[in-house]
């Protein structure tokens, strides 16, 4: 890792993981591979951004913990990058395997539970998928019909604005987030 950090990606260690790392990942790689409209991909950085705000606009008071688990949501991307569903099934269970045992150290590492309780992690799922539509719908080319058939619509009152940011300033804005619920999740 840039950090000077050496992660076994087969058998990882919490100890061997820094946010900075995280964030510095998540905002060179890619939604939708790339094949977004604009002058900056959008990248998992500002989805992960997303998926906690959606998260917190779907149960208002979320306990900050969850919101943290919702924005770390997809932080083992930040080593195996961000691959389409269907691909992930192709490469088969291996696959899941490595992305479980990411996911566990990186929840060890920042204080959450290794695993989620089911509520909370159907929220983030949840939230994830709304994001992915208003992703499709803003820049991603789909139309509103082609979107609702394929993710999940959002309900009424929930108005997400995307506009996709250099790389920079997406790894300062989750950077940003991650310490302010990070402070108020250790206190």
């Amino acid at each position: 890792m840039l950090s000077g950090r050496r992660l076994d990606i087969l058998d990882p260690s919490p100890l061997d993981i820094e946010i900075e790392d995280i964030a510095h990942g998540l905002a060179r790689v890619a939604r939708w591979n790339g094949q977004t409209a604009g002058q900056h991909a959008f990248s998992v950085a500002e989805h992960s951004l997303v998926v906690e705000r959606i998260a917190r606009h779907l149960k208002p008071g979320l306990p900050v913990r969850w919101c943290l688990a919702a924005l770390l949501h997809d932080a083992p991307e930040y080593v195996i990058g961000d691959m389409i569903s269907p691909f992930k099934a192709a490469l088969g269970p291996e696959y899941k395997i490595i992305e479980h045992k990411l996911e566990q150290a990186i929840h060890l590492r920042f204080g959450l539970p290794v695993s989620l309780p089911a509520g909370i992690a159907r929220l983030i799922k949840r939230a994830d998928r709304l994001s992915a539509w208003f992703e499709a719908v803003q820049i991603a080319g789909f139309s509103t019909q082609e979107a609702n058939k394929h993710f999940l619509r959002p309900p009424s009152g929930l108005d997400i604005s995307l506009q996709p940011q250099p790389v920079a300033k997406a790894q300062i804005a989750f950077l940003a987030r991650f310490e302010v619920l990070s402070q108020n999740h250790h206190e």
